[in-house]
C-alpha cells in the first residue's frame, strides 16, 4: 500500500520536514480533530518538500481506503452494536460469570472474561468498555469494589478489544504492511489471551491485598451447563467468526459480513431486534466508522510522504548510531509506542509509526508478524493511560467518575500489560508458534 511512488527522492531532513511535523503535533495537542491535523500536515510536507506531486494527495485518499479488507471495519462495528441491542452481550457475560464467578474475586474476573468474549465479536475496545461497563460497574460496586477501581477494571479489560482477534487494529496494520489479517489473527490469539489473563490475575492480587470481593457461591457444573445452553446463540457468533477465519473458510471481511447477518437473524428470531431498530443501529455504527475511516484516509498520504523522504531509513540509522544493543533498541521502540499511545489513537499511530519502526525491527532480527503483535499490544496500553486514555473517558462518561481517579487505579493494569508487551518483544515464540 505504501509503495505508491515509483521514483525515490533523496531529501535532507531539515526544518522543511520538522516544521510541518511539529505544527501537526501542536494541532493535535490543541484538540484539533486528528484527521484534520494529519491532512494539513501531509499537505504542508508535500508542498514544502516537493518530494511528491501535491496532485497525488487527493488520489491517494481514495486509493488508500479502496481496499477489500477495510470493509471488515464497519461490519465488525455493526456486529458489536447488534450484539448489544439484541441482549446477546448479556448472555456472554452470564457465561463468563458462571465459568469463573464462583472463585474469590470471581465477578471481577468474570467482567474481564466478558470483555474478552465481546472482543471476539466486535474488534473494538471502546465498544467493549461501553457495553460491558453498563452491565457490570454497578454490580462490581455492590460486590464491594470502589467505583474508581471498578471503572479501571472495566477499562483495562476492554483493552482486549484490539488485542483478541478479530481486531480492527490488526486489519489496519496488516493492510499497511502487506501482511494477511488472517495470519495476524492466528498469531494474536495467544498474546491476546495472555493480556486478558494478566488483567484477571492483577485483579485477583488486588483483591488479596484489599479484600474487595469474596464470592461465596462455588462453581456448579449444572449451573454452568444451563447458562451455556441458554447462551448458545450468543456463543455461536464468535465460534463462527474465529472458526471460519482460522479454518480458512472465511476471510476476515467475509467473517465480519457473516457475523452481522447471523446476529441480526438471531435478534429477529428471538424478538429482541425489530425492523424499527435498524435506522438507529446503522446510524450509531456509521458514526463510529466515520471517526476511523477519515483518519485512515488522511494518514496514508502522510505515510507515503514520510517513506518518500526516507524517514524510516533515517530513523534506523539514527537509532543504531546511538546503540547496537538489541535489548536497548527494543526498549526504545516500546517506549515510543507507549508514549505515542498516551497522546494519539491507535489507528493513526499504526498508520504513521508502523512503516517507520518496522525497518528498525527488521534490523535487529524481529519477524514482521512479531513486530505487529508487539506494536498493537503496546499501543493497547494507551487506552488506560492519560491524557488520551479512550477507555478511561468511556467509563467516566458512563459513571460520572473522574478520569484522574480512574487513571490512578489503572496503574497495576498498566504494569501487567507492559509485562506482556516485554514478553512478546523478547520471546518471539509467543507470537509465532501458531504459524510454525
Amino acid at each position: 500500500m505504501l509503495n505508491y511512488y515509483s521514483q525515490q527522492v533523496s531529501v535532507d531532513l531539515g526544518w522543511e520536514f520538522y516544521g510541518p511535523v511539529i505544527a501537526m503535533l501542536v494541532l493535535i495537542a490543541l484538540a484539533v480533530p486528528v484527521w484534520v491535523s494529519l491532512g494539513l500536515g501531509s499537505i504542508a510536507l508535500l508542498f514544502i518538500t516537493e518530494v511528491l506531486p501535491l496532485s497525488l494527495f487527493g488520489e491517494s485518499l481514495f486509493d488508500g481506503i479502496d481496499a477489500f479488507a477495510l470493509i471488515a471495519v464497519p461490519l465488525f462495528i455493526l456486529t458489536g452494536d447488534v450484539l448489544v441491542r439484541t441482549g446477546l452481550s448479556n448472555k456472554l457475560l452470564d457465561v463468563a460469570e458462571a465459568s469463573v464467578g464462583g472463585a474469590k474475586a470471581g465477578f471481577g474476573s468474570a467482567t474481564v472474561l466478558g470483555c474478552g468474549f465481546f472482543a471476539c465479536i466486535s474488534g473494538s475496545d471502546a465498544a467493549g468498555a461501553a457495553a460491558v461497563g453498563r452491565m457490570t460497574i454497578d454490580r462490581l460496586v455492590a460486590q464491594g469494589y470502589p467505583k474508581p477501581y471498578a471503572c479501571a477494571l472495566v477499562a483495562a479489560g476492554a483493552c482486549t478489544g484490539i488485542l483478541i482477534p478479530p481486531s480492527i487494529a490488526y486489519i489496519i496494520i496488516g493492510l499497511v504492511l502487506g501482511i494477511s489479517a488472517s495470519t495476524l489473527f492466528l498469531a494474536a490469539a495467544v498474546p491476546g489471551v495472555m493480556v486478558m489473563m494478566a488483567i484477571m490475575l492483577t485483579n485477583v492480587v488486588m483483591n488479596r491485598i484489599y479484600g474487595y470481593e469474596n464470592a461465596g457461591q462455588g462453581f456448579s457444573i449444572k449451573r454452568w451447563f444451563s447458562v451455556v445452553v441458554d447462551a448458545r446463540y450468543a456463543l455461536l457468533v464468535p465460534v463462527i467468526i474465529l472458526g471460519g477465519i482460522y479454518s480458512g473458510v472465511f476471510t476476515p471481511t467475509e467473517a465480519a459480513a457473516v457475523a452481522v447477518v447471523i446476529t441480526i437473524i438471531i435478534g429477529l428470531f428471538q424478538g429482541t431486534l425489530k425492523i424499527s431498530d435498524f435506522p438507529k443501529m446503522l446510524e450509531s455504527s456509521a458514526k463510529v466508522n466515520g471517526v476511523i475511516l477519515p483518519i485512515i484516509a488522511l494518514s496514508l498520504p502522510l505515510a507515503q510522504t514520510l517513506a518518500a523522504l526516507d524517514v524510516p531509513q533515517a530513523f534506523v540509522e539514527t537509532m543504531t548510531s546511538f546503540t547496537d544493543s538489541r535489548t536497548a533498541l527494543i526498549l526504545i521502540m516500546i517506549g515510543i509506542l507507549i508514549i505515542s499511545g498516551c497522546f494519539m489513537e491507535t489507528t493513526p499511530n499504526i498508520l504513521i509509526l508502523s512503516p517507520i519502526l518496522l525497518p528498525l525491527a527488521r534490523e535487529i532480527g524481529m519477524e514482521d508478524v512479531q513486530f505487529c503483535i508487539m506494536m498493537v499490544t503496546a499501543l493497547g496500553v494507551g487506552f488506560i493511560t492519560p491524557p488520551l486514555g479512550l477507555n478511561l473517558f468511556v467509563v467516566s462518561g458512563l459513571t460520572g467518575t473522574s478520569v484522574l481517579k480512574i487513571a490512578a487505579r489503572s496503574g497495576p493494569y498498566v504494569i501487567s500489560m507492559l509485562t506482556v508487551v516485554l514478553l512478546l518483544a523478547f520471546i518471539p515464540e509467543l507470537s509465532l508458534w501458531a504459524l510454525d
